[in-house]
């Protein structure tokens, strides 16, 4: 469905382009040559290879690059400022790898920009461009005039028209942007409160599920997602890549790490000050059967904070799966697909210990999680998945909660994350998300056995309650498949271990904690 719209879209793109334009642009006080010449060219690779390494959304930590190359290089704006669009390639210790780049180059660079800066040529700095609102609104102004700069191309929805405030072609479109400071693996920009663009960083060529599955369910009339505007992509090696996708923003909607944070927050200083917050009575409050280190599904009451929205929360990622069956279909997975899926859980563990010996004293109680999904024997469904769902990736808005970030894991090949999978791996990588919520703001504290009580406590119940809400809306207790849920989850906490490792070593204890008591 959405390669043959993709196709349609590209072509009304082509057809209808307001302006294409190439490399000349806006005139100004520097063109094409200045910027793009051997020499300067040069230059840049090399503040590139010291600058990449250090950015959140690179993957790993490390020395200056060595071998970077130019992939794609096209100007989207000359003059001053100037804008250039750049694919990058470089080698990772999994192979070669692609980034996108966006370069800005000022004379006189605004005090603002100072932190953005990747280097400086002779009489020009360049910096990252997606800081700077005047070239953001490039990037903006091309999916509503619907651009084709060389093989870089603006795709529009109807809907984004009215981000103009105007007919295309006019100079801008009057809506600042900023950038937002969460994201670690990709950049996105807010647009006056109004659309939301996310910059892929790390691209791969194929269809990307990060709009594919947006666009499929927005036009299904799903409620859990946020629709799309548009998109900007290219294509390399006879594919296409996307590089950006354009959605609505849900102005006065919060995250549910945030909202679970403030939460645990509450929870904790009540308990400082011996108001009720204590283990005994959050432990009174849970239902029969949730002791333990997994949910049983039943449902709690909400006496503790954010237990009530996690079930509002598991009811949402119900409605998810299903629009996600619906649109893109399920089957039942074969017995050797469920043999396939182990083997590849124990290879990913025999990795995992490689890195992090500390997993060796688990690995028996790992592997025979693993050996027992080989050998289950109920049904089960495999569909299209979120595939890197915690509470990061939910915004709680008025009309309930969204889910964002389609993508999945970066790392993993994109066909990959498109192939069916259980939708209990979603259920798993947010049981394991309340659990960092919970354990998180204990580290580096002193040991409080009472508070530790009450931290194991809050994770039940919101474990609880997600899961008899997603029961209530899917019909299917996640709890029913415990062998399954329970495999899916010691995976999700052998990715945190991996994660942490490299780059968190101070959070190491959250998975290794878990680990530890599940194993």
């Amino acid at each position: 469905m959405f390669e043959s719209t993709a196709r349609s879209r590209r072509a009304a793109a082509h057809d209808n382009v307001a302006a294409r334009e190439g490399t000349t642009g806006p005139g100004g006080a520097f063109g094409q040559g200045g910027l793009t010449g051997a020499g300067a060219t040069a230059s840049l690779l090399g503040m590139l290879a010291e600058w990449l390494p250090r950015q959140r959304w690179f993957p790993g930590q490390g020395a200056r690059l060595a071998g970077l190359g130019i992939v794609s290089d096209v100007i989207l704006r000359a003059g001053d400022p100037a804008l250039r669009h750049l694919i990058v390639e470089t080698a990772l210790p999994g192979g070669p790898a692609r980034f996108q780049v966006l370069v800005g180059y000022r004379r006189e660079l605004p005090a603002g920009l100072a932190d953005a800066v990747i280097g400086h040529q002779p009489g020009l700095a360049c910096y990252d461009a997606l800081h700077d609102p005047e070239l953001a609104d490039v990037l903006l102004r091309g999916i509503v005039q619907q651009r084709l700069v060389e093989h870089v191309r603006f795709v529009r929805e109807p809907a984004a028209l009215a981000l103009a405030g105007a007919e295309p072609g006019m100079p801008g479109t009057g809506l600042v942007s900023r950038v937002l400071g969460a994201e670690q693996s990709n950049t996105s920009l807010v647009f006056g409160d109004l659309a939301i663009l996310k910059v892929l960083r790390r691209i791969f060529p194929g269809a990307n599920p990060d709009l594919e599955v947006a666009d499929a369910l927005a036009r299904r009339g799903s409620a859990r997602v946020a629709a799309p505007y548009g998109w900007i992509e290219t294509d390399l090696d006879s594919e296409p890549v996307l590089l950006g996708v354009l959605s609505q923003f849900l102005a006065g909607a919060s995250d549910g790490w945030s909202l679970a944070l403030a939460a645990v927050r509450q929870l904790y200083a009540r308990h400082a000050a011996g108001d009720g917050g204590g283990p005994e009575s959050a432990a009174a409050a849970l239902p029969a059967g949730t002791g333990g280190n997994g949910p049983s599904g039943a449902g709690p009451s909400a006496s503790l904070p954010f237990a009530a929205e996690a079930g509002l929360l598991g009811q949402a990622t119900a409605e998810l799966h299903a629009d996600m069956a619906a649109a893109f279909g399920s089957r039942e997975m074969t017995v050797a697909e469920l043999t396939d899926l182990a083997a590849g859980l124990h290879g990913k563990l025999s990795d995992a210990i490689a890195m992090v010996p500390a997993l060796r004293d688990h690995e028996t109680g790992i592997r025979a999680a693993y050996d027992a999904l080989a050998q289950f024997t109920e049904p089960v469904a495999g569909q299209r998945i979120h595939g890197d769902y915690h509470l990061g990736q939910v915004l709680r808005a008025s009309h309930g909660w969204v889910a964002l970030d389609f993508e999945g894991e970066p790392a993993v090949p994109l066909a990959v994350r498109r192939a069916p999978a259980p939708a209990l791996r979603d259920v798993a990588g947010m049981l394991r998300s309340f659990d960092y919520a919970a354990r998180h703001q204990l580290l580096g504290r002193p040991a409080d056995q009472s508070l530790i009580a009450l931290a194991d406590s809050w994770v039940r119940q919101c474990q609880a309650a997600f899961c008899a809400g997603y029961a209530a809306r899917s019909g299917t207790d996640p709890a029913s498949q415990r062998p399954l849920l329970r495999a899916l989850t010691l995976e999700k906490a052998v990715y945190e271990v991996i994660y942490e490792h490299r780059h968190r070593p101070s959070w190491l204890p959250i998975p290794l904690g878990y680990v530890a008591a599940a194993a």
